[in-house]
């Protein structure tokens, strides 16, 4: 596990001693963001007419059980397989903003995932879709912390490993849909695993970020921003990784496979262009492209539902590598 060397941690220690009350509440608040609430399961393949699907649980490498469903191209299953997974603090229906406090915090705005299966399944792609651990109706493990891949690789390796067994979708085309906290893990998981993906076409990547990043973004809004390493130190004391430790950059150069990627670029909780710009260009892929969206902030709301409203570019960068 990382930690954070001696100069920051006695710096962070310093911040505990000046530090007003309301102030450490935000930052340990802050620190939180690696325990978010669950997403609930709010919208089903039905939702969007598709019909014969069906629930699977499918084990991590290390035997958390993920929830998942599978969903077949419509028309009849045919040779070509999405694996699709989520950000935080989503699952795979999307994300229920809509519905309220406590998912209304982060953004008021339902992202519907089901929507994008949808798109996919006429499109001729079956789709293998899941819930990372501690989100969704999977199985709890970590003690409920995300450890924006660090832990969340064992996953997307338990979920390949189940394709690579399974006596139809073995014999398939695969291509991931790998995005923000998914698309680290699953970074990740090329890295630690790298023989198990060499048959993957193609990835999008939407949105994978960097949590230093991330964390420099939130305390700025909130006026915390002077206080990187004491959100360290929160962060380690729950158990969970330092910023650094936490993001695409680190794991980007074993990606090599051709990559899709999209990002807000006036995203209002990260430090984009720079921070997306720096993952892609570390991308070990000789085929990759940007998708920049414009003229909003809002990561969740217009980031997430991008392929569902658009889904013409995403189709089209599919349909080349999967032909």
């Amino acid at each position: 596990m990382s930690r954070i060397s001696q100069a920051r941690l006695d710096r962070a220690f310093e911040q505990l001693q000046t530090i007003s009350p309301e102030d450490h509440a935000k930052v340990i608040a802050l620190a939180n963001l690696v325990r978010s609430p669950r997403s609930f399961i709010f919208k089903t393949p039905d939702d969007h007419g598709m019909t014969d699907w069906h629930d699977l649980v499918i084990p991590s490498d290390d035997q958390v059980p993920l929830e998942a469903w599978y969903i077949p191209a419509q028309g009849g299953e045919s040779d070509k397989l999405v694996i699709f997974n989520h950000a935080l603090p989503m699952c795979r229906s999307g994300f229920p903003g809509h519905f309220g406090l406590p998912w209304s915090g982060f953004d008021e705005a339902e992202i519907d995932f089901v929507l994008q299966y949808k798109h996919l399944t006429e499109a001729g792609y079956n789709v293998l879709t899941y819930d990372i651990r501690n989100h969704g109706n999977s199985g709890a493990a970590n003690h409920g912390i995300c450890g924006i891949g660090q832990w969340e690789w064992r996953d997307c390796v338990g979920v390949k490993k189940f394709v690579d067994a399974h006596p139809r979708l073995s014999q398939m085309k695969v291509a991931l849909f790998s995005q923000c906290m998914g698309g680290i893990s699953q970074y990740a998981a090329i890295t630690k695993h790298p023989e198990l993906f060499e048959n993957v076409l193609c990835m999008c990547s939407p949105l994978v970020p960097n949590m230093t990043a991330i964390f420099d973004a939130f305390s700025s809004l909130q006026g915390i921003s002077q206080y990187q390493e004491l959100i360290d130190l929160e962060l380690l004391k729950m158990g969970a990784f330092p910023a650094s430790a936490m993001g695409g950059e680190i794991w980007a150069e074993a990606v090599t496979m051709p990559v899709l990627m999209w990002q807000v670029r006036d995203d209002a909780w990260t430090r984009n262009p720079e921070d997306a710009q720096k993952t892609f260009d570390r991308l070990g892929s000789t085929e990759k492209e940007m998708i920049w969206i414009e003229g909003t902030t809002r990561r969740f709301r217009d980031g997430y539902n991008y392929f569902g409203r658009e889904p013409e570019k995403v189709l089209s960068f599919l349909a080349k590598h999967m032909a």
